[in-house]
């Protein structure tokens, strides 16, 4: 089953070509999909003259004008192939070599859906930030609540899903707020989810993480929306 990794990028000039040398080693049949969501510090650029038109499993896609991750992911998802089907932040903050334990629950036949939770323990774990911590524990809080499961981290990056899913969310969001719209429409749907622990090197604002405190607002009013509409 070919796995398709589709990478949102915005402003990752520093990180990005090292990320996508990890996930062409991974060894398993993939496409990577790149999607450049008008980076102004050069990313584009690199990206057209280190990547496009030179490895035949990687296909870029560029937006004229700064959306957000929510979008530049909807972009990604248009142009899959794979019958599996994960996101690949950009950064350096997860780890691709986890991709193949993760995939396997999916194709052993027990899994429709399978999330890397970074807080589940046993695998290296960078310090969080201590409100960051608060703040996803609470939103993963809420999901459990709203949609009546016992997920230990719902920001993960690594939604790894198969395509059938991929087609029945009908996704909406631009900004951030496409991590909890993806979660709770899966749960929605009460498709089988598993949970892997993985492996977590976080970065601080200084090192150029973008998510800050008022995603956190549109998470819990994403969460509780799809709660009740589709």
């Amino acid at each position: 089953m070919k796995l398709s990794i589709v990478v949102p990028v915005y402003n990752e000039k520093n990180t990005i070509l090292k990320i996508i040398e990890k996930v062409k080693a991974l060894d398993v049949e993939k496409e990577i999909i790149i999607v450049d969501d008008c980076s102004t510090d050069g990313t584009c650029e690199l990206l057209k003259e280190q990547l496009e038109g030179k490895y035949p499993e990687v296909r870029i896609f560029y937006h004229i004008a700064n959306q957000g991750k929510g979008a530049a992911l909807r972009t990604g998802f248009q142009h899959v192939r794979g019958e599996i089907i994960t996101i690949q932040d950009a950064d350096l903050e997860y780890e691709p070599e986890e991709l193949r334990d993760l995939i396997k629950p999916i194709t052993d036949g027990f899994a429709d859906v399978v999330y890397g939770s970074r807080l589940s323990g046993g695998k290296p774990q960078r310090m969080y930030l201590f409100w960051h911590l608060v703040g996803n524990k609470f939103l993963t809080l809420i999901t459990n609540l709203l949609y009546n499961t016992t997920i230990s981290d719902m920001e993960t990056c690594y939604k790894v899903m198969t395509k059938k899913v991929l087609n029945s969310l009908n996704l909406k969001s631009i900004r951030f707020n496409i991590e909890p719209e993806i979660t709770a429409k899966i749960f929605k749907q009460h498709y089988r989810v598993y949970e892997m622990p993985i492996s977590y090197y976080g970065r601080d604002y200084s090192e150029g993480k973008k998510i800050c405190w008022i995603d956190g607002f549109s998470a819990i009013w994403t969460l509780i929306k799809y709660r009740f509409i589709d």
